[in-house]
């Protein structure tokens, strides 16, 4: 891959991020699929002799991940860091828990795994002698520096794990305005990059790893951001000019920060995770750096996983038969329009799944005339009938709970009654 010098005098880091471990497909399980691009990322470190990995954040899909999610995670740490004779660096995103992240932080020492869970933490790792393991030779709130074997240099890495505003501890005082908001937090986060960047020297492996949003970025639906408007946007001028190598998690499509001073980039999920990311392409980033060096920067594409696919299949169910055959039942999750005279029966949706079990949606697209006649209909109909007819359609049959449907009046009639109308719930 390099045309740097070989004979341990570049390091080879593997940067990927936003594994989401846990999270499904609207409903349906993805731990297969995680469990294989888990394989094909330890499978690469292995085959590209990398000698440092990191984990830009977002590895659990929520504060509370099932169970073989925290094993999986666990396993891969394990494997990832050959008894200690890898590094591996994992930051929390804003998806993770920071004390559930942490929890295992007791045994990954013992590896030399460093984890970061708030972005005022020190990683506290034990300084050991051994030369065939990750040793560490320096650290502080935020940055560790680390000696590796095989690898002529040590390399100072600068951690901010998800910097939100309950996470850093500090209130903006700053009016409430967007912009305003945005450029304070800015600010804040340039003020981390710069105090960790003093530990960079000339003679090290200056590497910045964060989990955040840089203005500019190309986002998806998939990410599912947690903050309001873009007041966690992080200029692009604020990013650590000190950093060889700026590893970033948060965004789900693989691509670059343009205009950084330093090479930034976004590694992306291994997965799609929604439909918006349809026929992406997933990688992970493999860098070779040496220090007062440019990096190189190699994405290796990933091929894990069942691809995300959009039918709109104007020509009726008779297109859809012909996509199944073309597709030789070679899986593919698949987000279906099709377009029919009349809405589909719960046996035609039935039948359509039987043929292709990884349909995902099913949406019927009716001819200008039909929707409007229907339309007249639902308006002649109560709230609960129109609300059953709705469920049906979404879960393609099945009747919804009592409880459900009355939580559902009860909140339209809530929202009408603050506009001053009333909405009839007989």
């Amino acid at each position: 891959m390099s045309r740097l010098p070989r004979g341990g005098v570049f390091l080879r880091l593997l940067h990927t991020s936003d594994w989401h471990l846990g999270r499904p497909l609207e409903g349906r399980s993805r731990q297969q699929e995680q469990e294989q691009f888990v394989d094909e990322i330890c499978a690469i470190a292995n085959q590209q002799a990398v000698q440092l990995v990191i984990i830009a954040g977002d590895i659990f899909d929520t504060y509370n991940p099932p169970a073989w999610a925290e094993q999986l995670f666990c396993d891969a740490l394990d494997r990832l860091a050959l008894g200690g004779k890898r590094a591996v660096a994992v930051i929390a995103g804003n998806h993770d828990s920071p004390d559930r992240l942490s929890a295992v932080r007791p045994l990954a020492q013992n590896q030399s795994i460093v984890i970061l869970g708030l972005p005022q933490e020190a990683p506290e790792l034990a300084q050991r002698q051994n030369s065939e393991r990750v040793r560490t030779v320096a650290q502080g709130v935020g940055w560790v520096e680390l000696a590796l074997p095989d690898c002529e240099h040590t390399a100072v890495l600068s951690l901010l794990p998800y910097p939100s505003e309950s996470r850093l501890g500090r209130q903006l005082s700053v009016p409430l305005e967007e912009y305003s908001l945005r450029d304070a937090y800015s600010e804040v986060v340039n003020e981390i990059f710069q105090a960790q960047a003093a530990n960079y020297r000339p003679g090290t492996v200056n590497i910045a790893v964060s989990h955040l949003f840089v203005q500019g970025s190309m986002s998806s639906e998939s990410e599912r951001p947690i903050e309001i408007g873009g007041a966690c946007t992080v200029a692009v001028e604020h990013l650590p000019a000190g950093a060889q190598y700026i590893a970033l998690g948060h965004l789900h499509r693989p691509q670059q920060v343009k205009q950084s001073i330093a090479p930034a980039y976004y590694s992306g999920s291994p997965l799609a995770y929604s439909f918006s990311e349809a026929n992406h392409s997933k990688a992970v980033y493999l860098v070779d750096v040496v220090p007062g060096q440019a990096a190189e920067v190699k994405p290796c594409p990933l091929s894990a996983g069942i691809p995300l696919q959009r039918w709109i299949c104007s020509g009726g169910l008779a297109e859809v038969e012909q996509r199944i055959e073309a597709a030789q039942g070679k899986p593919a999750w698949v987000d279906l329009e099709v377009h029919v005279p009349e809405w589909l029966s719960n046996e035609a949706v039935a039948r359509l799944r039987q043929a292709w079990p990884w349909l995902v949606n099913i949406r019927s697209v009716l001819p200008q005339e039909a929707t409007r006649q229907r339309s007249e209909r639902l308006s002649s109909l109560a709230l609960p009938e129109i609300f059953n007819r709705f469920y049906q359609r979404r879960r393609n049959g099945g009747t919804p709970p009592q409880e459900l449907v009355e939580l559902f009046v009860d909140l339209a009639n809530t929202v009408a009654q603050q506009g001053g109308e009333g909405v009839d719930n007989a």
